[in-house]
């Protein structure tokens, strides 16, 4: 799931260190580094572009990584519809992630496949209350039907957790990354080690390059 690099409409919680420009550079090798990480660990990989990109395109992608169009009022409504599409088109088990955790990598993918073996449903917990990996071993798009109240707040791993719960379906839990939203989180990632070097210097405040 990804957002076009369209200076001034992405990562614009960053704007207070990093300029448009560079938030849109940010997130052009957020979604390049997704891909490639998704690539070389799944046998198939999407990548649902939002819309209203205008001219702005997603980074050049492999032939074989399929786009898919987001579609939907809300976050929820989009991720059920790239589920969907991605289950339509015989994939299975999915992995679901965005581009907001650089953190992330193969061997946190390798841990939800195995988790999909034992569980209908994996959750990558991320640090804001959020997550960053939801695994599906079927299409469970109720999962997604949170209100938009809950959306992009603290509350939406618990309330997923309880969507789960409610449908009778089996949840584990991966380990806990941080999401890339806020000058705080762009703080704690440059002294991780585990950032990927690129991201890493993307992340630079003006005064530091």
């Amino acid at each position: 799931m990804a957002k076009p690099p369209r200076p001034g409409t992405v990562k614009t919680r960053l704007h207070p260190v990093l300029s448009p420009a560079r938030c849109a550079a940010l997130q052009a090798e957020l979604i390049r580094h997704t891909v490639e990480l998704a690539t070389a660990h799944a046998p198939r990989t999407y990548l649902a572009c939002a819309p209203g990109g205008g001219d702005t395109p997603v980074p050049p992608v492999p032939p074989r990584v399929r786009l898919l169009a987001q579609r939907g009022a809300d976050l929820g409504q989009r991720l059920a519809a790239a589920v969907t599409d991605a289950f339509t088109d015989g994939a299975g088990p999915l992995l679901v992630v965005g581009t907001d955790a650089p953190t992330l990598t193969g061997g946190h993918l390798t841990a939800a496949f195995a988790a999909l073996e034992r569980h209908d449903v994996a959750l990558g917990p991320a640090l804001d209350g959020g997550y960053h990996l939801i695994g599906l071993r079927a299409a469970h798009t109720r999962l997604f039907a949170l209100g938009p109240e809950v959306w992009s707040t603290d509350r939406v791993l618990a309330a997923t957790r309880a969507l789960a719960r409610g449908g009778g379906l089996s949840v584990e839990l991966l380990r806990p990354l941080r999401d890339l939203d806020t000058p705080e989180d762009a703080a704690a990632l440059r002294s991780d080690p585990a950032l990927p070097p690129r991201i890493a210097a993307l992340l630079q405040p003006a005064e530091a390059r």
